[in-house]
């Protein structure tokens, strides 16, 4: 098969494949724009973040299946290719420890203040009283949305970091999911508003779909601790972002800080 590899992946991949006798070509950096030009001929699609379009999909000639090295298939217009009778999957939880441990670096940043030390510091200025101000995280509530692999592997990494893991509670979970959350030890509530109001840090592993789209509203939010951390490692959609931008805005003031608005 002719296999067209439309973002970085490690080498092995690459090798692996061609090994199995397919006839493999990368093309990094390719727009969703000018992904057209490169499918003549191509039979089986790899992407990560390239988004494939239904006008791409319409100029390839021998296109059969498009794979999605993630979680999601949003950025492929399944649609279209279901129409044109292209086959489109995906690989959950491949990255579900890359995704926990991204989502624990940001944790860290934000309560030792890293980004705004590094940038400072780049500046010629150090301020090790004010970066040195950190809560910890040791024995903070971590509300968990999305319980699948990845938020599972979050929860996992919660624990060893000494923080009460909790969850939505939710019918029809496989039995496997639910031997997981009782073996980590996730306490579950019965509603995400519930679950906002008793975490101090609350970290998105959701899809992106019509059910999640906007999932964290001006009501979700409102339910928010007034110093809790929100983390999403998910799609952008899934947070109201005006919502969100509106709730900093008005605590920030709250607590007697600058607000600089575009």
């Amino acid at each position: 098969m002719k296999i067209l590899l439309a973002d970085a992946l490690d080498v092995s991949a690459k090798l692996a494949l061609e090994e199995i006798g397919h006839e493999v070509h990368v093309k990094t950096g390719v727009s969703a724009d000018g992904l057209a030009e490169h499918l003549q001929g191509v039979e089986v699609l790899i992407v990560r973040s390239t988004r494939v379009t239904a006008e791409a999909l319409r100029a390839a000639d021998r296109l059969t299946l498009i794979v999605r090295a993630g979680a999601g298939v949003d950025t492929i217009d399944v649609e279209a290719a279901s129409d044109l009778g292209i086959h489109v999957c995906n690989v959950p939880g491949k990255n579900a420890v890359a995704v926990a441990e991204l989502t624990f670096a940001l944790l860290l940043a934000i309560d030792r203040h890293i980004a705004e030390g590094a940038a400072d510091l780049r500046q010629g200025y150090w301020n090790k009283k004010r970066y040195s101000d950190a809560d910890g995280i040791m024995g903070k509530s971590i509300g968990i949305v999305g319980l699948g692999g990845i938020g599972l592997c979050v929860a996992e990494r919660a624990k060893a970091f000494g923080l009460q893991v909790l969850g939505e509670r939710k019918n029809g979970r496989s039995p496997h999911t639910e031997q997981r959350i009782r073996q980590i030890g996730i306490r579950l509530v019965d509603s995400l508003e519930e679950l906002v109001r008793s975490s101090d840090i609350i970290s998105v592993h959701v899809p992106f779909n019509d059910e999640t789209n906007g999932l964290i509203d001006k009501d979700l939010i409102a339910c928010f601790k007034e110093k809790a951390i929100l983390i999403n490692t998910s799609r952008g959609e899934v947070i109201d972002e005006p919502a969100l931008i509106e709730a900093m805005d008005a605590r920030a003031i709250r607590a007697g800080l600058d607000v600089f608005c575009d």
